[in-house]
Formats: structure tokens, C-alpha cells, sequence
């Protein structure tokens, strides 16, 4: 398999998803991120009252593809805390699933 091709059962079922980031204008909000953590996502993804992700509509403005199909996050590695949280699976991503008509993804169980 070339570097560039993901194995389908090793691929993150949000890169087929993206309903979180399409979820609410006031979700991708900043929460515990310091300073040199939001100096790091480019300000055309940041709202004017800088507290939070820029949106248009309930889509963050960081977010390229097609809900549900294909989608990705064009800040991931300096993406907000809020963002990191969701799981798959979990009650949030349930939630924003649901809106978007998306079957549900059985949550990670411990081991």
C-alpha cells in the first residue's frame, strides 16, 4: 500500500463523517487553549469575538468534504480542546450524527 492510501479498517470513521464540526455555530468554541495554542490556527478560521472556531451557518469554516461522505479538518493538529474531546461514538458524536441522519458508531468499549 503506497504511504498515501489509508486501509479502510484502520481509517477514522470521522473522516467519513464530519457531523460534529457541522453540528452548531457555538461548538468549535476556545475553551482551555493559551495563547501560543491559538496563535497556531490560522485567523480565517477564527470568529471576530475570537472565542471559538468561524462558521458558516453550524459548519466550521476549518472543515473541507462533504458531511457524511468524505470531510477532513484543515487545523487538526492545532484544532481546540472542544474538538479533541469528541470521540467517536460518544454522546456529542451521537448527537451530531443523529441531526445529520448518520447511523450511529458503537462507542469504543475498555479493554
Amino acid at each position: 500500500m503506497a504511504d498515501s492510501e489509508i486501509d479502510a479498517t484502520e481509517a477514522s470513521p470521522c473522516q467519513s463523517c464530519g457531523a460534529c464540526c457541522s453540528y452548531s455555530e457555538n461548538w468549535p468554541r476556545f475553551t482551555v487553549e493559551d495563547d501560543a495554542q491559538l496563535e497556531l490556527i490560522p485567523a480565517q478560521f477564527v470568529n471576530t469575538r475570537q472565542s471559538g472556531m468561524r462558521c458558516d451557518g453550524d459548519r466550521c469554516s476549518a472543515l473541507s468534504g462533504r458531511v457524511g461522505e468524505a470531510t477532513r479538518c484543515e487545523v487538526y493538529a492545532a484544532r481546540p480542546e472542544v474538538c479533541r474531546t469528541c470521540l467517536p461514538g460518544d454522546a456529542e458524536c451521537a448527537m451530531a450524527r443523529r441531526r445529520h441522519g448518520l447511523p450511529l458508531i458503537p462507542s469504543a468499549q475498555p479493554v
